[in-house]
């Protein structure tokens, strides 16, 4: 009896539950968008107010539902004229601009119009034999960023020194080789500076640089020194027409004040003591050995002196004012 009973309640379940499904409200089903429909604008002509101007162009006062259908954002507009894009152009042509805006850094070191006072030493390079070094001054004044005009001078007077190589050399071979010692050398010179730049050092410490190039004509007076016949060649100094060509670095430690490295070239016809001793005496007795037309050599020799030269710039005036705003 009491099976019986269960039974009927199992089966009154189970078709009760189709039933309760059944009285649950339906879910809205999603709309089908068809592309080919005409669009309606949402809210009327709320888009046409002349408020905002869609994305795609078009004067103000037409909504975003009229666009022209020309594709891009206008789609979007016709889709879902909710999430269509808008601008108010009259609004964003108000906005302020931020010029203050560079692709460029400005020049560190601005060097037109301002004046460089750049002592340095000179250590002879490439003649074994006597070394010619000696103090000298550069002075340049740019006339634009890169171009320079300028004389630099070298004092050599007293600091001439024959190498212990020339010495071991005459000692060993028994042969007196000719040198020359120098006084002076004054130069008008015309510089270029072809790149700039800057790196870091130190940590990060930066660095800017510059290198250039020069290149001039002036004059060096030189005299040979006598080895082949001390006892009686005495000579004197005389100028000689020069050319000068040469490069350096440039570093700047602030916008006035750098240390240079130059390497020049001073190039000029040499006068050499002549290696071979005339006999013999003239009419007048006097021995040719005596006589200073007979102590040089009968043709000039083609010199280079090469000389590394270490020194600071000062540029004046030390402060100035860029052309462009910062």
């Amino acid at each position: 009896m009491n099976k019986a009973r269960v039974g009927l309640l199992v089966a009154a379940a189970l078709l009760a539950a189709p039933l309760t499904a059944s009285a649950q409200p339906k879910k809205d089903q999603p709309k089908e968008i068809n592309l080919d429909e005409e669009e309606t604008p949402a809210g009327g002509d709320a888009a046409g107010d002349g408020s905002t101007t869609p994305v795609e162009g078009g004067e103000g006062g037409e909504g975003a539902g009229e666009g022209d259908g020309d594709g891009g954002l206008g789609d979007i507009c016709k889709i879902d004229p909710d999430a269509c894009p808008s601008i108010n152009m009259a609004e964003a042509a108000k906005r302020p601009i931020n010029a203050e805006m560079y692709a460029v850094q400005q020049i560190y070191a601005l060097r037109r119009f301002r004046f460089e006072i750049n002592p340095y030493f000179g250590l002879t390079m490439n003649d074994q034999f006597v070394a010619h070094n000696g103090p000298g001054l550069a002075l340049n004044f740019y006339i634009n960023n890169v171009m320079a005009v300028g004389i630099n001078g070298n004092f050599y007077a007293g600091l001439n020194a024959p190498s212990n190589f020339n010495f071991q050399t005459s000692r060993a071979a028994r042969v007196g080789i000719p040198i020359t010692e120098y006084a002076w050398n004054a130069n008008a010179n015309f510089t270029y500076v072809p790149a700039y730049g800057k790196f870091a050092g130190f940590g990060d410490f930066i660095f800017h640089y510059d290198l250039y190039v020069l290149g001039g004509v002036g004059a060096i007076a030189s005299r040979p020194i006598a080895v082949v016949d001390p006892d009686n060649r005495t000579f004197e100094y005389k100028p000689r027409l020069s050319f000068h060509v040469g490069g350096g670095l440039r570093i700047f430690l602030n916008r006035w004040f750098a240390v240079v490295a130059e390497l020049s070239d001073y190039i000029f016809f040499d006068e050499l003591e002549n290696p071979t001793i005339v006999t013999g005496r003239d009419t007048d007795g006097i021995p040719f050995a005596q006589k200073p037309e007979t102590w040089t050599a009968d043709q000039t020799s083609f010199t280079n002196n090469v000389q590394a030269q270490v020194g600071f710039s000062v540029f004046l005036p030390f402060t100035w004012e860029y052309r462009l705003p910062k």
